[in-house]
């Protein structure tokens, strides 16, 4: 008894297996593509910490192959044990430096801001504000900081007081620009479309000065360390500007470049909450970003 077989399939054409291998070659490529992109990604963020890490290597063989003193140059290994030995000491002072570069920035971000959209708004507020504010810029805050210490003393008062004069007027020139920065032709066409003041400025013209107000603000956290330090530097009795004169008035080399690896790890943390208070509050530049 013949056993029947299944109905047999017709045979592939050529052209039927020239389009497997086309498809199989095209998820080859995607995949290859794909797993390219990630490595490229994952080296790319590597590249901060490399370059640290270079930056570093650099030091140590410098100081070995030039043979530099440590009452000129210490190395990084040195550097980093005061770190650990002195760590009390710069903790305790690094709060207080802090301190300062919180209170001063925090209340130049509440002022500038604000009032760079009353002068960008307004043309009565920039003709009666914007001169003494500049007037004001021009003047040596270094040359005005004896006169803190006069005025209020040794305290945090006098140091928060030049950290704001500082970083004021970039962060108040960035929210200008920002807030001026918007086509006044889009402003027609929300008023035609029956969107109210608070609807455009909320949709509009805020989401169009943040990236140019964020701009002001990384420049202005930049100088608010330095404004702490520098305002330490004229008269205080502690804080890591203290502890810096202290060490360079006794020689202590170390002590004086752990306070300068301590002072580099607080600005690049202030750098990073300013970038990512930016990336959570325009989520359209990372939608740009990733497309």
């Amino acid at each position: 008894m013949a056993i029947k077989s299944g109905p047999e399939l017709p045979p592939a054409s050529s052209t039927d297996v020239v389009e497997q291998r086309t498809h199989e070659n095209g998820l080859r490529k995607k995949q290859t593509s794909l797993l390219l992109r990630r490595l490229k990604k994952i080296g790319w963020n590597l590249l901060p910490p490399l370059t640290f890490v270079a930056i570093v290597g650099l030091w140590s063989w410098s100081v070995q192959a030039f043979k530099i003193p440590a009452y000129l140059l210490p190395g990084p290994g040195a550097v980093f044990s005061r770190l650990f030995s002195d760590w009390h000491l710069l903790w305790n002072n690094a709060v207080i430096t802090m301190t300062e570069i919180v209170l001063g920035f925090g209340l130049t971000l509440v002022s500038a801001i604000p009032l760079g959209l009353v002068i960008a708004l307004s043309p009565l507020s920039k003709q009666i504000l914007y001169p003494p504010i500049v007037l004001l810029q021009l003047v040596p805050k270094i040359a005005v900081a004896p006169l803190f210490l006069v005025w209020l003393g040794f305290g945090m008062e006098s140091k928060v007081l030049l950290t704001i004069l500082m970083t004021f007027f970039p962060l108040l020139i960035a929210s200008i620009s920002g807030f001026q920065i918007l086509d006044t032709r889009l402003l027609y066409l929300t008023k035609s479309m029956g969107a109210s003041t608070w609807q455009t400025f909320r949709y509009l013209r805020v989401p169009a000065a943040l990236p140019v107000i964020f701009s002001g603000i990384k420049t202005s956290a930049t100088i608010a360390a330095t404004a702490a330090i520098v305002a330490e530097f004229v008269g205080a009795n502690q804080g890591l500007g203290y502890v810096l004169l202290k060490g360079t008035s006794t020689m202590d080399i170390e002590l004086t470049f752990a306070v300068l690896v301590v002072l580099t790890i607080i600005g690049i943390v202030l750098n990073y909450l300013v970038e990512i208070s930016e990336w959570i509050m325009t989520p359209w530049q990372r939608s740009a970003s990733n497309s």
